[in-house]
């Protein structure tokens, strides 16, 4: 995309690999870097936040155009694509680390990550209380550069084909019937 005018957007909804894909598939959506946010380790490394213990979650930072993609419609797309009824899972991925958490970077958007969320609990489409958390973005740290486009090196990988691959399929016939995809990257 040309345009330099490019928000930002960071959170998390379970392991990365599938989020990342799923959000450079969307017209609007200039990049996704997978990372972690919301621990207390400087520069946490895939293991040790695997470990469970520096308070991390698996998130992954979007820039997108807001004149494409609004944040509300990349709200609606988060709650589509987890379950945030889940506390600190996603389906078999279990820890703090698969928490479902929206991270902010000041009031105004603090407000729109409250509005989206109660949007979404009204909708019904999860059965029970969120446990979403919101939280005020304090770091981003970049994954690795194995985990950035993963799902796309590996679609053959185990976890890949049994839990990526079918959650890309439901994202893709969902939002393609949207018109939301963007038709170079699908």
């Amino acid at each position: 995309m040309d345009n330099k005018n490019l928000a930002d957007i960071t959170f998390g909804g379970g392991c990365f690999w599938c989020v990342e894909t799923c959000f450079n598939l969307l017209k609007g959506v200039d990049s996704c870097i997978s990372g972690y946010s919301g621990g207390h380790t400087n520069n946490p490394t895939y293991k040790e936040v695997c470990s469970g213990t520096t308070g991390h979650a698996e998130v992954v930072k979007i820039a997108y155009d807001p004149e494409i993609i609004s944040y509300e419609q990349l709200m609606e797309i988060f709650f589509f694509l987890h379950d945030p009824t889940q506390l600190n899972r996603q389906g078999n991925d279990v820890g703090t680390q698969y928490r479902s958490v929206i991270y902010y970077k000041d009031e105004a958007e603090e407000q729109k990550a409250r509005a989206a969320l109660k949007t979404s609990e009204d909708s019904g489409k999860w059965n029970g209380k969120y446990v979403t958390e919101i939280s005020k973005l304090e770091k981003f740290y970049p994954a690795e550069q194995y985990h950035q486009g993963y799902y796309d090196v590996n679609p053959d990988q185990p976890y890949c084909s049994a839990v990526v691959g079918p959650k890309i399929a439901k994202f893709k016939k969902y939002y393609g019937e949207k018109g939301m995809l963007n038709t170079e990257t699908v």
